[in-house]
């Protein structure tokens, strides 16, 4: 498992597995497993529910499956992006999905998401997958890099940055890279609120993984596997992808929205866990026929 073991501590588990309403006997997919946390409180929850695990980084699957030993034959793991996952017809009393980067691959630095550490330019959550963020910076050309920066990370220097990174490359480090940029940017900038390449990183990660097709696609895919009257409950933690949610779950025909506004931490969560300060919650329910 590399350096450091799994760890993710899932955020707004409490609301989540409210929103599940977990029925005795019931069979539930966690599409983004990570450590299990979310899996084991659903386990937790009734003692005779199943859970269908799924996940696409080898690292988390064997976590969870480790972590969630004690429960045996209740949970199936497959290793699967899911959107490649083949969603059963009306199987699944509830499905989760938490989104985003886990606290592991934040902090271990031979992943390369983070510019914390010196690492390689990686950011593959799936390690199969062949195109690494060091391929994206050294080989897209320059309107390419900048609709990235700009789509994905909502950047408003993309152009300037791409520009620069085109002059100057190639980049193979994280710290290089990340370095570079706080060099190329306005002084007001380099000293604001977020470091001047965190942006940058995140279009260039959601771009590794192609986050937000794989996102709609699951969207779409998703709610036919629900049994009618379950629920789906789904975390996620910019912009981007709640958006994608909140649109993909008020537009299907077989959902009903049971939030109108998304479910954010609460400030005793918050103090815990400081990245769940972005997390938004948002739930709906399968229609009866």
């Amino acid at each position: 498992m590399g350096g450091k073991d799994f760890f993710h501590l899932p955020v707004l588990s409490r609301e989540a597995i409210a929103g599940l309403a977990i029925r005795p006997g019931g069979h539930y997919l966690d599409v983004t497993v990570g450590g299990g946390g979310h899996s084991r409180l659903i386990l937790e929850a009734v003692k005779d529910v199943i859970v269908t695990a799924l996940d696409q980084d080898g690292d988390a699957l064997a976590a969870a499956q480790k972590n969630l030993a004690e429960f045996d034959n209740r949970v199936e793991f497959i290793l699967t992006n899911f959107s490649a996952y083949d969603f059963p017809h009306e199987a699944f009393d509830g499905i989760i999905a938490d989104l985003g980067v886990s606290s592991y691959h934040l902090d271990a630095p031979e992943r390369g998401f983070s510019f914390r550490h010196t690492a390689d330019l990686d950011m593959r959550m799936d390690r199969r997958r062949a195109l690494t963020a060091a391929d994206i910076i050294n080989s897209s050309d320059e309107k390419e890099l900048a609709d990235i920066f700009f789509h994905y990370g909502e950047e408003r220097l993309s152009r300037r940055i791409a520009r620069r990174i085109v002059e100057k490359r190639p980049f193979y480090t994280t710290t290089e890279l990340a370095n570079a940029i706080a060099s190329w940017v306005p002084g007001k900038y380099r000293h604001g609120r977020i470091h001047p390449a965190t942006r940058v990183f995140q279009g260039l990660r959601i771009a590794v993984n192609d986050e937000l097709k794989s996102l709609e696609t699951f969207l779409e895919k998703a709610p036919p596997s629900l049994i009618p009257g379950a629920h789906i409950a789904i975390i996620s933690f910019h912009s981007l992808e709640d958006r994608l949610v909140k649109h993909g779950l008020r537009n299907s025909p077989l959902l009903k929205v049971l939030t109108k506004k998304p479910i954010i931490a609460q400030t005793d969560e918050i103090a815990q866990n400081q990245r769940s300060r972005s997390a938004k919650l948002r739930i709906a329910q399968r229609k009866e026929d």
